[in-house]
């Protein structure tokens, strides 16, 4: 199994549009960040979760000519807003695009979407998608896999990660409910936001995201969803814990014994 950060960055990207910052102004790649997504893959499955604003430049990128399914976290746009791109795959592929999300993203989705939702108004090049609403309390089947939602807390807004195998996937979150320790529990790999080093009040601050790290006592931590006010990637790097850090866009981590 292998793990593609598609991207790191937060709602905004970076650089962000007009930006003096100096982390927006970085010549070093790893300082570019698109809007935060990831790919999954084992054997012939590919799965992404989220697609956000870059996701067509993200599957271009990557030469991604066909995927399997589409994992929401949750509705917001720097997570969704990209589902139109999902045209290329139909018309490629003949076949239904599969989205799993909680119904409450499904709602917003076919608000937004309307003409991909909607059976009786479509036009013609619209993609037809099959969707299956999860939840966390029931594992789904992808492939020959069961991958296990987990409920986290986005703010006040109840949103999803996903755990495949040993590899947990958590962005956007703010604070993890007692009832989904039970999932994050002998983890090689896990993936979480660390925003930037000051407070913010929907996502871990890097304190909170490094105290939640030694808690779960994962074999290693890789943070994403990061602002430009995290600081350049190689100099964040250099202060991380030893088994912790700073994934990047075009970042791949293969699952094996020698993670």
């Amino acid at each position: 199994m292998k793990i593609t950060f598609l991207g790191t960055g937060t709602s905004q990207g970076i650089p962000i549009i007009g930006s003096t910052h100096p982390v927006c102004l970085s010549d070093n790649p790893k300082d570019k960040r698109l809007r935060c997504s990831a790919m999954i893959t084992w054997g012939d499955n590919v799965f992404v979760i989220d697609c956000g604003p870059d996701f067509r430049q993200q599957m271009l990128r990557e030469n991604v000519s066909k995927i399997d399914g589409i994992l929401f976290t949750h509705e917001h746009t720097d997570h969704v807003i990209g589902l139109d791109d999902i045209r290329p795959f139909f018309y490629r592929e003949k076949k239904d695009v599969s989205l799993y999300a909680e119904q409450r993203v499904f709602d917003a989705l076919s608000s937004r979407f309307h003409y991909i939702f909607d059976s009786q108004n479509n036009y013609p090049g619209t993609p037809n998608v099959l969707t299956t609403v999860i939840d966390s309390n029931s594992a789904i089947s992808l492939g020959n896999k069961k991958i296990q939602p987990i409920d986290i807390v986005h703010g006040n807004l109840p949103i999803l990660g996903y755990r495949f195998d040993n590899l947990v996937y958590l962005t956007d979150v703010k604070k993890v409910p007692e009832h989904s320790f039970k999932y994050l529990k002998n983890i090689d790999i896990l993936v979480v936001n660390a925003l930037r080093e000051e407070e913010h009040f929907s996502h871990f601050t890097l304190k909170e995201a490094l105290a939640f790290i030694e808690k779960i006592k994962p074999r290693k931590a890789y943070l994403t969803h990061i602002s430009h006010l995290l600081g350049f990637h190689d100099e964040v790097e250099r202060n991380l814990p030893p088994n912790v850090h700073l994934a990047y866009d075009g970042l791949e981590l293969e699952l094996n014994e020698n993670i």
